[in-house]
């Protein structure tokens, strides 16, 4: 029987490469968005009384963009150490259908588990897009080092991003540094528009937007909560009766 030698295993000079071409990823539209998004954090974080070190260490480790406005929420509000941890959690859990959708893709036949335990710390909505559209076109033993080179990145240039805001942002007017605050809102919204795959989330989107302001009017402790409630309640009772009706 002849035998069938496994495939190579790449080097560093080849993972490298891959790497770089993971990073070289960044430069993009969506790598352009969560940029701008995160100037808005910083407007937001030093608004709230958050040091620079603080806000930067919270990019770092937390990484996923709507934590991290959480957690700023969650200081505003005085909340406790185990509340804000309890919110922190509760909306990465939104992730946890991403990983399991990305992390088959980047294992290969000698990836570790450790290995893609860590990779998934860089799963967020822009490096989960960008891989999604470009992992397979990557040699399946060297998609971890592809992913590396794109999370990371992500995560460093918007260290560099938010420490360069602190820096600057003291010295801009108060209307430059309001509009710096509402690009995290923004960002958001586009973000949702636009990775929405059913017309569903488009309606719970537009009542959400009108319903708020009335409610906030109505309800201001609960604005937020009944909007969402009831705008994504109506949206699913349009989604079922489309359904039926077609």
């Amino acid at each position: 029987m002849p035998s069938h030698a496994d495939p190579a295993i790449p080097g560093f000079a080849e993972r490298r490469r891959w790497y770089f071409r993971g990073a070289a990823k960044v430069v993009s539209v969506p790598g352009l968005i969560l940029c701008t998004a995160h100037i808005g954090f910083a407007g937001l974080a030093q608004e709230a009384g958050i040091t620079m070190a603080q806000a930067v260490f919270m990019v770092l480790f937390i990484w996923a963009l709507p934590g991290m406005v959480v957690l700023v929420g969650a200081v505003l509000s005085g909340a406790g150490l185990l509340a804000a941890a309890f919110a922190v959690a509760l909306s990465s859990v939104r992730l946890t259908p991403m990983v399991v959708a990305l992390v088959p893709e980047l294992r290969g036949p000698r990836t570790r588990r450790i290995t893609l335990y860590l990779l998934a710390h860089f799963i967020a909505v822009t490096s989960w897009v960008i891989a999604l559209e470009t992992v397979r076109s990557v040699p399946r033993d060297l998609r971890t080092s592809y992913y590396f080179g794109l999370g990371s990145t992500l995560v460093w240039v918007n260290m560099i991003v938010v420490a360069v805001v602190y820096l600057v942002a003291q010295g801009l007017p108060p209307v430059v540094n309001a509009g710096l605050f509402l690009l995290t809102p923004m960002y958001f919204l586009t973000s949702l528009w636009g990775s929405a795959r059913e017309r569903t989330a488009h309606v719970a989107m537009v009542l959400g937007l009108g319903l708020g302001p009335l409610l906030h009017l109505l309800a201001p402790a609960f604005d937020l909560v009944g909007a969402g409630l009831i705008g994504g309640g109506l949206a699913y009772a349009v989604h079922l009766f489309g359904r039926r009706s077609a």
